[in-house]
C-alpha cells in the first residue's frame, strides 16, 4: 500500500493507535470503562479512535437490538425490500397432476353403484319385494366385480392389491378402503350366488346348497348393507386427503355428493328392473340420493370461491350441469311413472347416467385445478394475509 495515498495514512495512524493502547489504555478502561459500556463521550458509544481515523460512530456492542415498532409515530425500521410477488416457474403447475386416468373415475362410479345397489336389495330383502332384492345383489356384485377390475388395473399388477391388505392404518383412506372393498365384494358375491338356489335340484348334494344358500345370502345382504355406506363414501375421503386443491377444499361435500350419487344410482337399478309394484323403496330411494347430490354439488361450485372455477369450466363444468339435469329429471320421472313402466325404467337411466357424470365431473374438475398454479398459489395467499391480520 503506497504511504502517500490517504488510505495509507489512515491505516498507519491505526496501527500506532493499536501499539500505544497498551500503554495507557487499562488506566482509560478503568477510569472510564470498556469500550463496550463506558459512559465517556467516544469511548462507551463508538470504537476507540473512530473519530480520528475518520470512521462512523457504532452504537455499543452490548447494547440491546432495536425491534420494529407496531404502529405509532416513527413506524419502527422500514423494510428494504418490498414484498416479492410469487409466480411459478414459466406457468408450470406447482403440484404435480394426479396420474389417475379414466379408470379411476369409472371406479369411483362403480364403486357408487354397487354401494346404493346393495342397499337397495337390502330393502327389498327386508321388505318383501324379491325383484328388488334380486336387482340388487346382481347389479351389486357386477359393480364391484368391476369396481375391483379398475382399481387393479391402476396399480398395474394384481399383487399390489394383495400387498396393501398387508397392512391396516386407519389414518390412510387408502388402505381402508382396500378393506372396505374386501369384506363387501365376498357378501355381495354371497348374496348374489344366492338367487340362483331355486335352480338347483331338489335332492342330493345340489339340493344341500339349494336349502343353505338362501339363509346365507340373507346373512351375507346385511352384511354388503352395513359396509355399503362406508364403500360409497370412502372415496369421497380419499380424494379430498390429496393435495389437489379443488379436492382438498371440498372435503366436506365430497363424501355427502357420492354417497348421494350411490344412492340415486342405486335406485336407478331398481326402477329399471323391479316391476312398477316392487318399486316404492327405490323411489324414496331416489329423492333422498338426489337430494344429497345436488346439494353436494351446489356447494362445491359456489362456497369454494376461487377453487370452485374447476367444477364449473370446461369439460368438468358440462358433466356436473348434466348430472344436475339427469338427476333432477330422474326424480321427476320416478315420481310421475308409479302407473308407466317405460317412464320408471327411463327415470332410473337418467339417474345412472347422472352419476356416472357427476363422478366423471369431480374427478376432472379436481385435476384441472391442479394442473393450474393459479388454483394453488391464490388461495395460500390469501390464507397467509387472513393469520396476518387476525395476529394485527
Amino acid at each position: 500500500m503506497s504511504p502517500d495515498r490517504p488510505v495509507g495514512d489512515l491505516f498507519r495512524r491505526f496501527r500506532e493507535r493499536l501499539s500505544a493502547e497498551p500503554e495507557n489504555g487499562g488506566a482509560a478502561e478503568r477510569e472510564n470503562g470498556s469500550r463496550a459500556t463506558a459512559a465517556g463521550p467516544g469511548v462507551g458509544r463508538t470504537d476507540a479512535g473512530s473519530h480520528d481515523v475518520g470512521l462512523a460512530p457504532h452504537p455499543p456492542r452490548d447494547a440491546a437490538p432495536r425491534r420494529r415498532r407496531k404502529g405509532g409515530r416513527g413506524g419502527g425500521e422500514q423494510l428494504n425490500v418490498p414484498p416479492a410477488e410469487f409466480t411459478s416457474y414459466y406457468g408450470r403447475p406447482i403440484l404435480k397432476p394426479p396420474v389417475w386416468r379414466w379408470d379411476i373415475a369409472a371406479y369411483l362410479f362403480t364403486g357408487g353403484l354397487a354401494a346404493g345397489s346393495s342397499l337397495l336389495a337390502a330393502g327389498g330383502q327386508l321388505t318383501g319385494r324379491p325383484a328388488l332384492r334380486r336387482a340388487g345383489r346382481v347389479t351389486a356384485l357386477a359393480a364391484v366385480g368391476a369396481s375391483t377390475y379398475f382399481l387393479v388395473n391402476d396399480l398395474g399388477r394384481p399383487s399390489r392389491f394383495h400387498h396393501m391388505l398387508r397392512v391396516a392404518k386407519v389414518t390412510s383412506p387408502m388402505s381402508v378402503g382396500t378393506w372396505i372393498l374386501s369384506v363387501f365384494g365376498p357378501a355381495a358375491g354371497v348374496a348374489a350366488i344366492a338367487e340362483a338356489a331355486p335352480l338347483l335340484p331338489e335332492r342330493g348334494v345340489l339340493g344341500l346348497g339349494r336349502r343353505l344358500l338362501p339363509p346365507a345370502g340373507h346373512a351375507a345382504g346385511l352384511v354388503a348393507a352395513v359396509t355399503a355406506p362406508a364403500l360409497a363414501t370412502y372415496t369421497g375421503v380419499l380424494l379430498a386427503d390429496t393435495a389437489v386443491p379443488s379436492w382438498h377444499e371440498a372435503y366436506p361435500e365430497l363424501p355427502a355428493i357420492f354417497a348421494g350419487s350411490a344412492l340415486a344410482s342405486g335406485a336407478g337399478v331398481g326402477l329399471v328392473a323391479a316391476p312398477r309394484a316392487q318399486a316404492g323403496p327405490a323411489r324414496r330411494l331416489a329423492v333422498a340420493g338426489a337430494a344429497m347430490e345436488l346439494w353436494g354439488s351446489h356447494r362445491v361450485e359456489n362456497r369454494l370461491g376461487l377453487l370452485s372455477e374447476p367444477y364449473t369450466q370446461g369439460t368438468p363444468g358440462k358433466l356436473l350441469r348434466a348430472g344436475r339435469a339427469l338427476t333432477a329429471a330422474g326424480v321427476v320421472g320416478a315420481l310421475l311413472g308409479r302407473r308407466s313402466r317405460v317412464l320408471s325404467a327411463l327415470s332410473g337411466g337418467a339417474l345412472i347416467a347422472a352419476s356416472v357424470c357427476t363422478r366423471f365431473g369431480i374427478f376432472h374438475g379436481g385435476v384441472a385445478s391442479a394442473r393450474d398454479p393459479r388454483y394453488t398459489v391464490v388461495p395460500q395467499r390469501e390464507r397467509a394475509d387472513r393469520r396476518a391480520a387476525e395476529q394485527d
